[in-house]
């Protein structure tokens, strides 16, 4: 079976499965992915790059359209040199939502489709009126709803659909959820572990262990959708209040998800103007391999995780497979995984208050929280382990493949 992987940010969440096939007999995998992307791999055989950026001036509801009908071009005209000497995948996998796959089945009509659906937007009640007072208007609803146009080309044009949990499954329209399955990606259970004599160094040359008072925080990017400011004001207010308690923090000082400041400054250079903080025990670590944030999971006396109603993050899931005490937001995504009380504790998103006055009771009997940290590494390794998910994965794609999910 001939299977072409194409992503923007190869592999992202096609790593795991695209590992467990590589050993697999009667598999061979190919790749497409954006030009820029300097993750390495050996499956990258065609990469892309939109010629322009979207026109100056266009409907602002258009934008997001154009951008992605940009992108599915770049891909075609990627892929098109593949497809001139002979190269026929049996089946595609693709993030939805950049606009990538748009015209991947007018390249290759006779491949399947197993798309993969991180995101469906909706203009009330979901993730961006979360921040607001009051509801979106007029203009704000135009845009958000035409951000769902390659989304939605992708649900027509797909045989099969994948979305990782049953809270994004659910915001897909209700006409196409029968066709995609919810199948996470996996968490590799035996390198994210509990293990004692972690030790990580800090960019003083400190070095941290669990017997240091230490929370910690991953994110991607650094705002409002992951609750940076809201951890970095309670860690401004526990730092006064623990003169022994260290801070690391991992992550790019950049927006991931969501807006910008309106004041053009980013929320790291905001918080550190607009917060006090003993900077000898706070440690922005950056981007670091994935066996330095294993440590400091490993070693955490609490891990922080907020997030509004959005996508759930695989380091929520990583911190957990560790053994990681999680003091995470009560939202609507974590109430897959977290129950509070039972394998992590749960706070209001916004309450700053709250959300010290946990990490205070945490710091302050860690060991009356063991069992959670079983409790949070067990939930892990019986729901979400690569072991049994990988090998459903692989039965999916087959199954997809020789066209058995076809509706008529």
């Amino acid at each position: 079976m001939q299977i072409l992987f194409v992503h923007n940010n190869f592999p992202g969440q096609y790593k795991r499965i695209s590992e467990y096939l590589k050993d697999k007999p009667g598999f061979r995998m190919t790749a497409a992915t954006l030009e820029g992307n300097k993750q390495p791999s050996k499956l990258i055989k065609a990469r892309y790059k939109p010629h322009r950026e979207a026109t100056k001036g266009v409907h602002p509801a258009l934008v997001s359209s154009e951008r992605a009908v940009l992108m599915g071009h770049a891909a075609y005209s990627g892929l098109l040199p593949l497809k001139q000497k002979g190269f026929k995948p049996d089946i595609i996998l693709s993030h939805s939502g950049w606009g990538a796959s748009l015209f991947l089945k007018d390249l290759f009509p006779d491949a399947k489709l197993l798309t993969y659906f991180e995101w469906y937007y909706h203009c009330h009640g979901s993730d961006g009126e979360f921040f607001r007072s009051e509801p979106y208007g007029p203009n704000e609803e135009l845009r958000l709803r035409m951000k769902n146009t390659p989304i939605l080309h992708d649900l027509a044009a797909m045989d099969w659909g994948q979305s990782p949990t049953q809270f994004q499954h659910g915001k897909l329209p209700a006409i196409f959820k029968k066709n995609v399955s919810v199948l996470h990606d996996g968490v590799d259970i035996d390198f994210f572990s509990p293990a004692e004599g972690a030790k990580i160094k800090v960019k003083d040359g400190k070095v941290l262990t669990a017997n240091d008072e230490v929370i910690t925080y991953v994110a991607r990017g650094m705002e409002d959708y992951r609750g940076f400011p809201q951890f970095m004001e309670a860690v401004s207010v526990l730092q006064k209040q623990r003169p022994n308690l260290h801070v690391v923090i991992l992550g790019s000082d950049r927006v991931a998800y969501g807006s910008a400041r309106p004041d053009g400054k980013s929320f790291k250079t905001w918080a550190l103007e607009t917060f006090e903080f003993d900077h000898s025990r706070l440690h922005f670590m950056g981007l670091q391999p994935l066996a330095y944030m294993r440590d400091m999971l490993r070693l955490t006396s609490a891990h922080i995780y907020l997030t509004a109603p959005f996508v759930l993050s695989w380091s929520l899931m990583e911190a957990m497979s560790t053994g990681a005490l999680i003091v995470g937001s009560d939202t609507e995504p974590l109430h897959e995984v977290v129950t509070h009380g039972e394998n992590g504790l749960l706070v209001p998103f916004f309450e700053v208050d709250k959300l010290v006055s946990q990490v205070n009771q945490v710091l302050d009997t860690k060991n009356d929280y063991n069992d959670l940290r079983t409790k949070a590494r067990q939930t892990i390794v019986e729901a979400y382990s690569t072991h049994d998910l990988l090998p459903k994965y692989k039965e999916l794609i087959e199954t997809v493949a020789n066209g058995s999910h076809i509706t008529t």
